[in-house]
């Protein structure tokens, strides 16, 4: 009885050590596996039809979702500098009253960007979905991925994953006391692993 309670130990043991290990070792793999398709200065990006902004919520608690306001003027940025020829705002629209695609497109305006060339997808509920829609549904193979840098690597490592062409643009980040670290992109890129090599999960819509 006590050698079956010690394996048992055992095992949760080493099933608790193999799974932080794999949470480390994704994350490790993630962050150092694009690093030369993101790009820091404009001038270097290269020039492409699409831009991809990847959608987050516009309002926080104590106003503008700084991430939003960045993603959003680094993405006027690409357009006003002819870098890209048209701009995907891709966000969550699940319920009426939740529209990150609409509020995406109404900030770009306010920053110049002509409406005729901003293409709406509603159906972004994630990262995986976003950048798989921007090819299967909007039928772009190459593209510009705007959002902070730590959001960037995974979009990018899903956009080889699914043979995209891709680069991304890194808008300013928001500085944090925790030093830049995102405790929900440390469990965010293991998941992505998960995603494409076991699961092999598509988007919720197609």
């Amino acid at each position: 009885m006590q050698a079956k309670r010690n394996l048992k130990k055992l095992v949760i043991r080493g099933s608790f050590l193999s799974g932080v290990l794999f949470l480390i070792l994704s994350n490790i793999w993630v962050a150092n596996a694009n690093s030369a398709q993101l790009f820091d200065d404009i001038n270097n990006v290269p020039k492409k039809k699409y831009a991809l902004v990847l959608g987050t919520i516009k309002d926080g608690p104590s106003g503008t979702n700084l991430y939003f306001k960045y993603r959003m003027e680094a993405a006027a940025e690409l357009y006003l500098k002819g870098k890209v020829d048209s701009i995907i705002v891709s966000g969550d629209n699940h319920i009426k009253s939740y529209d990150e695609t609409s509020d995406m497109e109404n900030y770009l305006i306010d920053l110049g960007v002509s409406k005729e060339v901003i293409i709406k997808d509603y159906a972004g509920f994630r990262t995986l979905d976003s950048v798989v829609r921007a090819k299967k549904v909007f039928n772009c193979t190459s593209l510009i991925i705007v959002s902070q840098e730590f959001h960037n690597k995974r979009a990018i490592f899903i956009a080889n994953y699914h043979l995209i062409d891709a680069v991304a643009y890194n808008a300013r980040d928001v500085r944090r006391r925790t030093g830049g670290f995102h405790w929900r992109e440390f469990f965010a890129r293991p998941l992505m692993i998960l995603d494409l090599f076991l699961f092999k999960s598509e988007p919720k819509f197609l």
